[in-house]
């Protein structure tokens, strides 16, 4: 091993006479280090791709290349005295300080490129891998949709609408509101992962470098699926950090739209669903409670990421050439994806450990006037009235059931003529026949046959058109996953190789 060099930390800015003040240190230095340290991994695949490509180019000697790789891998590993000082600046500092105690090569590191291209590719390979465990993760949450929809195909119950029984539907039916929009989500998801898998390394600082950089080598060893065309664009832009925070926030929010309505029907007011025991927590001081906090937790997260979303916004507007829009990415972004795919998983969970009341829910379907705008189209339907004038009649109807304290199983032909009565001055002589299709919940779910309705055909239909779609994407981000492993270990190996032959 070459003989230990003591670091001098002004040497990589040798402009400067003295070293950083106590409170730059405390302040600045250990936030981003901090936000930087779970980019050591995307960080040390970026210095061993750029090293690997100098090497084969002739920049650096092949003596040194061996030596400052087999250094890079050493560190790679993660050894443990490697500890991190935010005295030393930033984590690439830290990197650089602890190889150049082991090999004089270490000053090849930094040639044609700045720390910022080293954080920027460590960066974008650490969010790819979180995109697809996102990607994976949100899939799974659909799967679990689709299995309590296919379950609850025919359990019947009010479908609402500002939290009011509106009209029948299936829980299955109302489910699949959230798989369709979760589908678009994915989709997202997939184009932004296509935006994020480019490779931004090789740029120099802002327009390339004097030195021979193969970019396309640089981006084929690390995986990437292409190239950031403009060197200055891949260094600065402050677009992909609101991207993904948008795809984020747009993802959570229909989870949280999903977690809302549950926690509600949990009520014991509603009394729809009961969550399992381990999605819930008790109460310290009432003993009778059974608290959805996994719920809770969704819309927690879906409020604290779109609050980093207003924040990646905020701090994206600077000079086109300031480091704001990315110090505070670095940590925030990579962190938002982890946490959304946290959540995401617990929905899944959710979902798959929850009970319907199928029973209660039926119950109440038939006892609520959730039929009311069936028995209006049936009126229009049966007399040829305009579905206005019917709607009127039906409305007079349900308002002098609901005094009578009757419900809408128990409404006869002749409360109908004397609702119209009162309402248009003559009777309509509805058929007993007609009235009782009208005030069965279940004939009016088999009679909604369009494309998007609850009928059993069309929901068949859909749940088969959402579990391709989720196979589609589930395959899509596991090739995609694959394919980052492969190139991970072709780079390693390819490291391997000149550490031996150089």
């Amino acid at each position: 091993m070459p003989e230990r060099v003591e670091v001098d930390v002004l040497s990589v800015g040798s402009r400067l006479a003295t070293g950083p003040a106590p409170e730059l240190v405390q302040t600045a230095f250990a936030r981003e280090l901090a936000d930087q340290m779970p980019l050591f991994e995307g960080m040390s695949l970026a210095d061993l791709a750029h090293t690997v490509m100098l090497t084969e180019g002739g920049v650096i000697p092949p003596e040194a290349g061996r030596d400052l790789l087999a250094a890079l891998l050493a560190l790679h590993a993660a050894p443990p005295d490697f500890s991190p000082d935010p005295a030393l600046g930033d984590l690439y500092t830290n990197r650089e300080a602890w190889l150049a105690a082991r090999t004089p090569a270490t000053g090849w590191l930094g040639a044609g490129r700045a720390r910022r291209e080293s954080t920027t590719t460590g960066y974008r390979l650490i969010l790819r891998r979180r995109l697809l465990d996102f990607s994976a993760a949100l899939s799974e949450a659909g799967l679990a949709l689709l299995e309590q929809a296919e379950a609850h195909q025919a359990s019947l119950m009010a479908d609402y609408t500002y939290l009011q029984p509106a009209q029948p539907t299936t829980f299955g039916h109302y489910l699949l509101t959230f798989v369709y929009p979760l589908l678009r989500d994915l989709d997202r998801l997939q184009a932004l992962y296509g935006r994020a898998n480019l490779s931004p390394a090789g740029c120099g600082s802002v327009n390339g470098s004097r030195l021979p950089q193969d970019r396309q080598r640089l981006a084929d060893l690390l995986g990437f699926d292409g190239l950031v065309p403009h060197a200055r664009d891949a260094m600065w832009s402050p677009d992909g950090p609101i991207e993904a925070l948008s795809v984020l926030a747009a993802a959570l929010v229909n989870l949280d739209r999903l977690a809302e309505d549950l926690q509600i029907f949990a009520t014991t007011e509603f009394e729809l669903i009961e969550l399992a025991d381990g999605h819930t927590r008790a109460s310290v001081i009432m003993p009778q409670k059974k608290n959805p906090y996994a719920l809770t937790y969704i819309r927690g997260v879906t409020n604290e990421l779109s609050g980093e979303l207003v924040s990646a916004v905020a701090y994206g507007r600077t000079p086109s050439g300031q480091v704001d829009n990315r110090v505070f990415a670095y940590g925030s972004i990579p962190r938002a994806v982890q946490t959304a795919t946290g959540a995401a998983t617990l929905m899944a969970g959710v979902l798959r450990g929850l009970r319907f009341n199928a029973a209660l829910a039926g119950q109440r379907l038939a006892d609520s006037f959730a039929i009311a705008t069936d028995l209006a189209e049936i009126i229009t339907l049966e007399t040829g009235l305009d579905f206005r004038s019917a709607h009127r009649v039906v409305g007079r109807l349900v308002r002098d059931a609901l005094s009578a304290s009757r419900s809408a199983r128990e409404i006869t032909s002749i409360e109908v003529d004397a609702a119209a009565q009162a309402v248009l001055g003559h009777p309509l002589h509805l058929s007993a026949g007609a009235l009782a299709q009208a005030l069965d919940p279940a004939a009016g779910i088999a009679a909604r046959r369009q494309a998007g309705g609850a009928a059993p055909e069309p929901l068949q239909a859909m749940l088969a058109e959402c579990r391709d779609a989720l196979a589609r994407h589930r395959a899509w981000s596991e090739e995609a996953a694959a394919r980052v492993a492969a190139a991970e270990t072709a780079l390693l190996s390819r490291v391997h190789e000149l550490t031996i032959t150089a």
